[in-house]
């Protein structure tokens, strides 16, 4: 206990060393801290774009780590109180378990009722009837629902095509469940498969976030120090910049692992500046290993034929170059260069079958015409 306490003081020091009101680089998906990078204020656009236009799946992809939970909350903040909503954070349930959920954050039943009453044991037809019920009276009153599953890349295939049955739950003029799918990168892989056919077919927006490039991490990390109330006693040079995008990729969650660690360690040697050492042993820390620019490049093979193809266009060039030269100089040699065959021996005449006429050799063909004689 004493341990776990004293590594807590450890890491809260650079909190009032720095004046910072709270840890500005947390691992929590805080909306308040969320950086609208372009990318990111596009997905956040398009997705609620998306929820209010009723389309019945939106996909949502990212590597790990640049923000999709954070996305997904900042979208559900910025909901109207006409729409209920549910964030599904565990994908690894049972479409059972899942619609006991929806069920459970959009206010239909209670958590008593989930866990020991009816719907505990409550099929999946009831389940799917009570839902039903509640989105068709959300009709009435010009209310929608959105239903949100993080890490969708490790929903079961079964799973999937049971939402894609709900997504069937409509009126005449538009979808009564909106469903949002946001997962890594392997979610489009699992989409494309050829059973997710039907299902892929109904994704009408799909959405992509990309990391922070190096100007969009020298603001993110000002935006996430001023959210945290922080002074501007803490600096942090161009050059440790260059090294926290080369060693992060722009990935946010990385960007305040090293943000952390480096701050953790500044205020350990009480600076005021934050050089590339410190981000360096921050790194080291991490287990991050080497940035990339750091490592020595691979050097690529040039393939044979490209080499030759080379040596032909620049035989083909001199020849071209060299010509009108030629001409303008003149000859420049004036004996003629004379080859000299060596002397081979005749060939053995040779004679068609079926014919009595033989082939005539070389030298008969160059031999000059024998007179006729008069008969």
């Amino acid at each position: 206990m004493r341990a776990a306490a004293a590594a807590s003081s450890d890491a809260s020091l650079s909190e009032p060393f720095y004046g910072f009101g709270q840890p500005p680089f947390a691992p929590t998906p805080d909306p308040r801290f969320l950086f609208r990078s372009e990318s990111h204020g596009n997905a956040i656009a398009q997705l609620l774009q998306a929820i209010r236009r009723k389309h019945p799946f939106v996909v949502l992809t990212g590597d790990v780590g640049t923000g999709k939970t954070t996305i997904c909350h900042a979208v559900l903040e910025q909901l109207d109180s006409s729409t209920f909503s549910s964030l599904i954070l565990n994908p690894f349930l049972s479409i059972e378990e899942l619609l006991r959920q929806a069920l459970l954050d959009f206010g239909v039943v209670s958590r008593a009722a989930v866990r020991n009453g009816r719907l505990a044991t409550a099929s999946m037809h009831e389940l799917m009837s009570t839902l039903g019920e509640f989105l068709q009276s959300l009709v009435a009153v010009r209310g929608s629902a959105v239903l949100i599953i993080d890490e969708a890349q490790h929903i079961p295939p079964a799973v999937l095509e049971q939402l894609r049955i709900l997504s069937n739950l409509e009126t005449h003029e538009s979808k009564l469940l909106q469903i949002v799918l946001a997962g890594q990168l392997g979610l489009n892989d699992l989409l494309s498969e050829p059973n997710m056919r039907p299902l892929n077919q109904r994704i009408s927006v799909r959405v992509e976030l990309k990391p922070l490039n190096r100007v969009e991490i020298e603001a993110y990390i000002a935006h996430r120090s001023r959210v945290a109330r922080g002074s501007s006693a803490v600096m942090l040079e161009s050059d440790t910049l260059d090294l926290i995008h080369a060693f992060s990729g722009g990935v946010p969650r990385i960007i305040n692992m090293l943000a952390d660690q480096s701050l953790t360690r500044g205020a350990d040697l009480r600076v005021d500046r934050i050089t590339p050492a410190i981000v360096e042993e921050a790194a080291a820390n991490l287990g991050l290993g080497l940035p990339p620019p750091a490592r020595t490049p691979r050097r690529r093979r040039v393939p044979r034929w490209l080499i030759g193809l080379a040596a032909a266009t620049a035989v083909v060039a001199a020849v071209t170059w060299l010509a009108p030269l030629d001409r303008m100089l003149g000859p420049t040699i004036d004996t003629p260069v004379i080859l000299t065959l060596p002397a081979t021996p005749a060939p053995p005449r040779k004679v068609i079958a079926g014919s009595l006429t033989p082939i005539p050799t070389p030298e008969e063909l160059l031999a000059p015409p024998v007179p006729l004689s008069a008969p």
